[in-house]
């Protein structure tokens, strides 16, 4: 895991989630006032493209992935990485969810989870509520673990 900088102010529950519009996987602009209102999004930080840990985060959640969708969640991985990078992550992965691609850094500095000059972006999770506001913070993930850490936020979420 990269330690966060110590500039970086990392968001936390109650703080209303920065909006950002950016390149995704699918080819598309996702623009995150767009989403708000229609169920929980998962904003989930990385360091890399098919590296060990990201893999294994990336696996876990496309295993369980009708269960976010049962849940109304809408799931974003975001990474330094280009479309490009992210194109082939996903069709190595067969990952059913979109990525993007913060490429000059922004959402991951708006968020805290990167600097303006970090190489990667920190393992940090956010999921953002129908209100716009950072409903949980996940600082420390463990790859392996997150998915179900995930879906029992989410869970608790809905209810």
């Amino acid at each position: 895991m990269i330690p966060f900088s110590s500039n970086a102010q990392l968001l936390k529950a109650g703080d209303v989630a920065p909006d950002f519009t950016v390149a995704a996987s699918d080819g598309s602009t996702v623009h995150l006032n767009d989403l708000i209102g229609k169920g929980p999004i998962v904003l989930y930080f990385y360091p890399k493209d098919d590296t060990p840990g990201c893999t294994k985060e990336a696996c876990g959640i496309r295993d369980s992935f009708e269960e976010f969708k049962g849940l109304k969640a809408t799931v974003f991985g975001v990474s330094f990485d280009s479309v490009e990078s992210h194109k082939k992550f996903i069709a190595k992965y067969n990952l059913p969810f979109t990525l993007l691609a913060d490429t000059d850094r922004k959402i991951g500095t708006a968020y805290g989870a990167a600097t303006a000059d970090s190489r990667s972006a920190s393992r940090v999770t956010f999921i953002i509520g129908k209100d716009g506001k950072i409903a949980r913070v996940f600082p420390k993930v463990s790859p392996a673990e997150h998915s179900a850490e995930l879906r029992q936020a989410l869970s608790e979420l809905g209810k």
